[in-house]
């Protein structure tokens, strides 16, 4: 316990600095931008964003970054409460319900109780991850190659099986992703592959052309698709904060929400998006009478909004203790890390512990902000919805070229984004979910260099794997987890899921 405070402490000390306050109030505003506008996610902004953290220290790059993500988890909500159109995939059913609330006049505690609910998770989350990752951090510091790469072949089966849609496509996109992840010269021997003969892709594909050109051009192109409507605010706002007995009676709905949501975030393609379905419903099946989900229950507002700010959090677990990402965000970081010299895992809460705690007490003030930003604001943010997509999409690709290019100053990176723009365009029009592809690059290069360390170990000798009671494990886990998914009623759930 006493260590535990201690380490806030000293991530107090370093989040609290005018420098750190200041990128962490940017990602925290930015976050609640993009939010706010539909069409802009955090993956796209952190993209865009990547080249410019480079120039920054690692912790100040990490906590603008995280701003971001969870940022736009209560960005979203604006948009879905106040026009019924979700800014962030996770804020879609607060919709249901929040926007309800705002045809009857109540978008003010709507709005207030999903602030409200944000918070409270956000400081749960925050002691989550601080009393929840040392022990974790202690346990992968026993890992070795074998277990590392069981580790990572569980959390790529993780992310097919949390894909939305046809789990055969989620499995190409895996596929797809991990042949990027080894595109350039092998690090034993130095041969060259799948480079066509191209001298700029002798050092692989750059993470930053790829994500650029998957999250950034090509999601502008297909929203450059759909019509733009007037965003017309249903009702007055009226007072935002909400009354005493609506906070009495969200108090369960928050609580299970944020315990629902802080365990789902940790899971490989869980994150915010499903702690914010599951924990709506399960809030249909428990809350008590009387119950109107779907005509403006505030409940159904304050669970989801609790869950996907718990979630989005807690999702940091994996990636800074095991350098496993759980979703795109996740996976962006650790490229951001990796060009920065860091290797995100175990040994970073010991070699950095500046960078950890951190960016764990960042996340506290963060959700401080974000109330002060979204309450006070809400004039702000519905004038900005007036935007429309078609004004921002130039910028969008302006930045995504001028990021690509300065990074290794090559025009290789631009055709190689381009190239995969065409390809990432061509999988969004066929439902391809893009996340497991960015996961399976992100980690193919360290299941490959972990597969031929457990060989070398073993001399060859495969059973390596299965001889280890903790790569077995996580083997057996991932087998349970294509068996469930293979089963014919959560096969065409999935279908159903992909219809609508």
């Amino acid at each position: 316990m006493m260590d535990v405070l201690s380490n806030i402490s000293l991530g107090l000390g370093v989040a609290a600095t005018f420098q750190n306050l200041l990128y962490c109030l940017i990602g925290t505003f930015l976050g609640t931008v993009v939010g706010v506008l539909p069409g802009i996610g955090p993956v796209t902004t952190v993209a865009m964003l990547m080249p410019i953290s480079f120039t920054l220290e690692p912790v100040s790059a990490l906590i603008m970054m995280a701003g971001i993500y969870y940022g736009a988890q209560y960005g979203g909500s604006t948009t879905a409460i106040l026009i019924n159109i979700p800014g962030e995939a996770s804020s879609v059913v607060t919709s249901l319900d929040g926007h309800q609330m705002a045809r009857q006049g109540r978008a003010g505690p709507a709005l207030g109780m999903a602030a409200l609910g944000s918070f409270f998770a956000g400081t749960v989350a925050t002691f989550v991850i601080a009393f929840g990752a040392p022990p974790l951090a202690k346990l992968a510091l026993q890992f070795g190659p074998a277990e590392y790469f069981s580790l990572m072949l569980c959390g790529l089966v993780a992310a097919i099986v949390l894909a939305r849609g046809s789990i055969i496509k989620a499995i190409a996109m895996v596929v797809v992703g991990l042949i990027f992840g080894l595109a350039g010269s092998d690090v034993n021997s130095g041969i060259r592959r799948f480079t066509f003969g191209v001298q700029g892709l002798a050092d692989g594909i750059e993470f930053v052309a790829l994500s650029m050109a998957i999250y950034g051009v090509a999601e502008v192109i297909v929203n450059l698709e759909k019509k733009d409507g007037a965003a017309g605010i249903a009702g007055s706002i009226g007072k935002v904060l909400p009354s005493w007995a609506d906070i009495k009676l969200c108090i369960p709905s928050v609580l299970r929400g944020t315990a629902l949501g802080s365990v789902l975030g940790v899971l490989p393609g869980g994150g915010a998006l499903l702690a914010s379905f599951s924990a709506y419903t399960l809030e249909k099946k428990v809350a008590s009478e009387p119950r109107r989900f779907g005509q403006g229950d505030i409940r159904g507002v304050a669970a989801p909004e609790s869950a996907n700010n718990a979630g989005a959090q807690t999702s940091f677990i994996p990636m800074l203790t095991l350098g496993i990402p759980s979703n795109p965000t996740m996976a962006l970081m650790i490229g951001a890390l990796m060009v920065h010299g860091i290797t995100p895992g175990p040994r970073v809460m010991t070699d950095r512990p500046e960078l950890f705690w951190g960016v764990v007490a960042s996340m506290w003030l963060g959700n401080l902000m974000l109330v002060v930003l979204n309450l006070p604001m809400v004039g702000l943010w519905v004038r900005l919805l007036r935007m429309p997509y078609r004004m921002m999409f130039p910028a969008i690709i302006g930045f995504c070229c001028i990021g690509t290019y300065t990074i290794n100053s090559n025009v290789t990176d631009i055709a190689v984004m381009a190239a995969i723009t065409l390809f990432g365009y061509l999988c969004l029009k066929l439902d391809c979910e893009p996340a497991p592809l960015i996961l399976g690059y992100v980690l193919g290069p360290m299941m490959e260099e972990n597969l031929r360390r457990a060989l070398l170990i073993s001399r060859g000798d495969p059973t390596i794997f299965v001889s280890a009671p903790i790569s077995l494990g996580f083997l057996i886990a991932a087998a349970a987890l294509l068996l469930i998914v293979a089963a014919p009623a959560i096969r065409q759930r999935r279908e159903e899921v992909m219809v609508e």
